[in-house]
């Protein structure tokens, strides 16, 4: 397809959701029908300008707060959104940035061992769990 197509073909699906934003809009609120030219003329340059935006969004890269290799230390775990140092990353996860450690992995490309704890701190916590008798079968 050629660039005009293209350009073509993009400026009917802007007017095919242009018109059922405004559509939308109308059926759900009272409004002159002198403002209507406007709101639609309004509704389609602000579609126009997120179709810009969409792209300039899709090129930029993640970039890690620092390398992925260096984020995993024997006493603390660095989170790759803001570069804390942390010794739980999963509640810092959901309570800054609302996200699972699964959502977390997939956004870094990381695999689906890669620890929310650190090192450490599992074996610390094993030790204590197995000095008290948890993870024992009852006899």
């Amino acid at each position: 397809m050629n660039d005009l197509t293209n350009d073509a073909f993009d400026r009917d699906e802007l007017l095919q959701m242009t018109v059922d934003i405004v559509s939308a809009y109308v059926s759900n609120n009272a409004l002159a029908a002198t403002q209507l030219p406007e709101l639609i003329t309004t509704t389609f340059r602000s579609l126009e300008d997120l179709r810009g935006v969409e792209e300039i969004e899709e090129e930029e890269p993640l970039k890690p707060a620092v390398p992925v290799k260096k984020s995993i230390g024997d006493d603390y775990i660095v989170c790759l959104e803001d570069g804390k140092k942390l010794k739980m990353l999963k509640r810092h996860l959901r309570t800054t940035y609302n996200m699972t450690p699964e959502e977390y992995r997939a956004k870094w490309g990381l695999p689906a061992d890669y620890p929310m704890v650190a090192p450490n701190y599992a074996k610390q916590r094993s030790q204590f769990a197995k000095k008290i008798g948890l993870g024992r079968k009852a006899d």
